[in-house]
C-alpha cells in the first residue's frame, strides 16, 4: 500500500487540533493527508509519547528527537521521518517502513531566505527550497533553478491562528514528471516547514 500522489497536482496537510492547545500545551503532533476534495489519502502522526516525551516537546519543541510515522488510507506504515536532536541546522530523515533512507530534508545557513534542500537516499540534492523571509507563508521547489512543487501555508482562520498551533498546507505538484519518491519528500518536507517555521515551541 502507499500514499497515492503520483497523478495528483495538489494535496492537502490539515494539522489536527486537539482541546490542550487552546491554553497553550504542545501535543504530539497529527496530520490529515487529503486530496483537493477532502477525501483522504493518509495520515502522519508523531510518535513520542509518554511523560518523558511529553516533557521534552514542552521544554525543546522542534530541537527535539522524534519519530512522525506516515501512514496510507488503511492505516498502514508506509514511511518514517526521524528528526534528530539539533540546536542549529535542522533535519529530516525519511526511511521507508523497511528501514531503506529515501532521503533527508537539511536546513541550511541563510540570512534573509528560509532555506533548506531535499536530498535523496545517498545525500545528493534532489530539489532547494528559498523562500525570502518576507514571504512568510510560501515555499518553492526549485530543480536546476526551475520551480517544480509549492507549498503554501492556508489560513485557518484569527482564532485558531493566534491560541493553537494548527496549520494547513496545500502541497501544488507542478511538473508532472516528479517521482513518487520525489512526491513522498515534497510531503515530508510539509511536515518539516510546519515543525520549523510555525510549532510554536519553534518560537519560544
Amino acid at each position: 500500500m502507499s500514499i497515492d500522489l503520483l497523478q495528483r497536482k495538489s494535496v492537502f496537510i490539515r494539522q489536527v487540533h486537539e482541546l490542550a492547545e487552546w491554553v497553550g500545551f504542545e501535543t504530539r503532533n497529527k496530520y490529515r493527508i487529503q486530496d483537493e476534495k477532502g477525501q483522504e489519502l493518509g495520515f502522519a502522526a508523531e510518535q513520542q509519547k509518554g511523560f518523558l516525551g511529553l516533557l521534552l516537546r514542552q521544554v525543546l519543541g522542534h530541537w527535539r528527537t522524534f519519530d512522525i510515522y506516515l501512514y496510507d488510507q488503511a492505516h498502514q506504515n508506509v514511511l518514517i521521518a526521524h528528526h534528530p536532536f539539533r540546536f542549529i541546522f535542522q533535519r529530516l530523515e525519511i526511511r521507508t517502513k523497511d528501514g531503506v533512507a529515501l532521503g533527508a530534508i537539511q536546513q541550511r545557513f541563510s540570512l534573509l531566505y528560509k532555506r533548506f534542500d531535499v536530498e535523496d537516499g545517498r545525500g545528493k540534492v534532489l530539489l532547494e527550497v528559498a523562500s525570502p523571509i518576507w514571504k512568510i507563508w510560501t515555499f518553492q521547489f526549485n530543480k536546476r533553478e526551475r520551480q517544480v512543487a509549492q507549498v503554501s501555508k492556508k489560513w485557518s482562520g484569527l482564532l485558531t491562528e493566534a491560541f493553537t498551533d494548527k496549520d494547513n498546507f496545500l502541497i501544488e505538484f507542478s511538473d508532472a514528471a516528479l517521482t513518487a519518491d520525489e512526491r513522498y519528500l515534497i510531503l515530508s518536507a510539509a511536515l518539516f516547514i510546519d515543525l520549523q517555521y510555525f510549532e510554536r515551541k519553534a518560537h519560544s
